[in-house]
């Protein structure tokens, strides 16, 4: 394994989080090196982000392909060059087959906009802002394969106030996650994550 801690990030759109942990590798706050944006869409902006940082891109078609799997293979082959230790979804709007779970088992996470298992699934933030919840907030877990239903390592609470609308809860699950997901990864950086079923903890 290379010295230095290695990540890939799956991303597909945006690429908010993504810019998130580039920055948060640069400044020192994740002892760590993005090596590689994993995208399924070439025009996302989030390919841009990656090519004004410097970091390489895999970008793919999935149209191309007649299954998840052949795909995935390809993934894991970049993986593997690039010695990746942990790969991080920060808006990867796919499912993932075992071809890349069973690889990545404990070294694969997912941030989720809600506090699972609550509200899983697309739209959480809006899921969770129709059913008139008092709380909700942002979930960092493993992934096992299933739709936001790995092991949680960690969560953040964020209140929904009188005063909030649709769009400013966004922006508060959005700075939520600016705080969490950073801090998450530098903890398997540090190696501090240990897992056991479905209980996670951190060893500090």
């Amino acid at each position: 394994m290379a010295s230095t801690f290695r990540i890939a990030v799956f991303a597909s759109g945006q690429g908010s989080n993504f810019q998130t942990l580039v920055e948060a590798t640069q400044n020192g706050r994740i002892d760590a090196e993005i090596v590689l944006l994993v995208c399924d869409k070439a025009k996302a902006p989030v390919v841009e982000r990656a090519n004004k940082a410097g970091i390489d891109s895999y970008v793919f078609d999935p149209k191309a392909y007649a299954k998840r799997e052949d795909y995935e293979l390809e993934i894991a082959a970049e993986l593997e060059r690039k010695q990746v230790d942990l790969v991080v979804l920060a808006g990867y709007m796919r499912l993932l087959t075992p071809v890349l779970v069973d690889r990545y088992t404990g070294r694969m996470i997912n941030i989720h906009p809600s506090l699972l298992p609550a509200f899983p699934g697309k739209d959480a933030i809006g899921q969770a802002w129709e059913y008139g919840v008092k709380t909700t907030g942002i979930t960092v877990h493993l992934v096992d394969g299933g739709m936001d239903t790995g092991a949680v390592i960690a969560q953040k609470a964020v209140e929904i106030r009188n005063e909030d609308s649709l769009e400013s809860l966004e922006e508060k699950i959005h700075a939520a996650e600016k705080e969490l997901y950073p801090e998450v990864v530098s903890w398997f950086a540090k190696e501090l994550i240990h897992v056991e079923g479905r209980k996670v903890s951190v060893m500090q």
